[in-house]
């Protein structure tokens, strides 16, 4: 069925690869994006209405994760990464059709670009360049559920953990990126089953990569450089 879904838009973001890409939408509100429509769908008479919404659905393909196959159950990360849980009671990118959703706010609506129509969004999940099939406006009084449980999401640790960061490279990054940069690393980019606080990861974001060592509690930066 993906396979017969027209591609309308991709997402122009500081994620070149899936890590650090935040775990769900949402949950770092600093982080900006832009949606670029293909040539047949930058008419300014789709978008008529739109401006009235905070928020909107974003229907995506999980570009980096299509497999001829498909299994029932999955390992979520958040679980350690040895659990098994069914497919269909995770966000898993590897699933029967590889469709993700998320939910971002609208920050403003950019008719006149020279790229046509474009959304400016922000706390997207998506690595740059990922395929969009549709856009839905966020209803509040419909699409908000506040008696709603959590499953084993809720029954996780969510990463959030201090962050040290030297000024001197901070200053490396553009100043409109060093928020989101702290945000996102504040949410522990490691995998869940990876405690080694001595190993250092890199991170690639807004064309630098990203040096950084953590434990439990702690993130600190090592360096910053940017990519050729």
């Amino acid at each position: 069925m993906a396979d017969q879904m027209k591609i309308i838009a991709h997402i122009r973001s500081d994620f070149t690869t899936k890590f650090g890409i935040p775990r769900q939408s949402g949950l770092v509100d600093s982080l900006k994006a832009r949606i670029v429509f293909e040539p047949e769908y930058r008419v300014a008479e789709a978008f008529r209405g739109l401006e009235g919404y905070s928020h909107i659905w974003l229907i995506w393909k999980f570009s980096e994760a299509v497999r001829e196959d498909w299994s029932p159950t999955v390992r979520p990360p958040r679980l350690g990464g040895n659990t098994r849980m069914g497919v269909f009671a995770s966000r898993s990118p590897f699933r029967p059709n590889p469709i993700g959703l998320s939910s971002v706010k609208l920050e403003r609506i950019e008719l006149d670009s020279p790229e046509g129509p474009v959304l400016h969004i922000s706390g997207a999940d998506l690595m740059d360049g990922t395929p969009i099939y549709d856009i839905k406006p966020y209803l509040p009084y419909v699409d908000c559920h506040t008696e709603a449980t959590g499953g084993f999401a809720l029954q996780t640790k969510e990463g959030v953990i201090e962050v040290n960061c030297p000024s001197e490279l901070l200053e490396r990054l553009p100043e409109d990126r060093r928020e989101a940069l702290l945000d996102v690393l504040a949410q522990d980019p490691r995998p869940a089953y990876q405690s080694d606080a001595g190993r250092v990861y890199g991170m690639e974001f807004a064309g630098f990569e990203i040096k950084f060592r953590a434990d439990d509690r702690f993130l600190t930066v090592e360096d910053i450089v940017q990519k050729g």
